[in-house]
């Protein structure tokens, strides 16, 4: 009985240093790169009412904070705004529009925050939002009509675009762990760049995962 307990908890013991280490990838992956532009993600997260966090993942999964991005779909700049919605979005706000515009990364993150703004309240969920952000609002509209996720964000797996899927689950990780390491702060450019950041906030995340195991 000795040996099957010991090896039970060896076992217990690789699952833990898994999960541990399998986060320390993804968030030392994510404070380390480059977050930019939290003046602006600052103000509009602001006027919009939108959480600044997640208005950071956004931009860490379109575009990995790079303003020149141009995506197969004619996405463009940090938010990866399409120019049709670029131009619908302007319109509401009332901002003049060119495609040129989305180019600028002050701009692009207000049509971008303005946007999501909208989203989060047609649908009142944050990830039936996410996935309008990338699949199209009609299509999500859609999805709950016909029973193929529920109004709550229930059955986000049943998702029929693969993209779209993924895409929420890449969001939700980024701001999972900007959550865990940015909550109640005010965002400033450079942040995330601390080593010693990194290792404070990560011995947190060890202490409160023990704690809930």
């Amino acid at each position: 009985m000795k040996i099957v307990k010991r090896f039970l908890i060896f076992i217990l013991v690789l699952f833990i240093l898994g999960i541990l280490t399998s986060f320390a990838i993804v968030s030392y992956g994510t404070v380390t790169r480059p977050v930019e532009y939290t003046n602006y993600v600052n103000k509009y997260s602001e006027e919009y009412d939108v959480d600044p966090l997640l208005i950071m993942s956004v931009i860490k999964v379109e575009s990995n904070f790079k303003e020149d991005v141009k995506s197969h779909m004619n996405a463009v700049g940090l938010m990866q705004i399409i120019p049709d919605t670029g131009k619908w979005v302007a319109e509401k706000i009332d901002v003049d529009y060119s495609d040129d515009i989305l180019k600028d990364p002050e701009t692009n993150i207000k049509l971008g925050t303005y946007y999501l703004s909208y989203l989060i309240s047609h649908f009142q969920d944050n990830d039936l939002a996410i996935a309008a952000y990338n699949g199209g609002m009609g299509n999500v509209d859609n999805w709950i009509k016909d029973g193929i996720v529920g109004k709550n964000g229930v059955g986000l797996e049943n998702i029929p675009i693969k993209e779209a899927k993924n895409y929420v689950v890449k969001v939700d990780e980024q701001y999972e762990v900007y959550t865990r390491y940015y909550k109640g702060e005010t965002l400033e450019d450079g942040m995330e760049k601390s080593p010693l950041r990194w290792f404070k906030n990560y011995f947190k995340q060890i202490k409160s995962f023990i704690y809930e195991f």
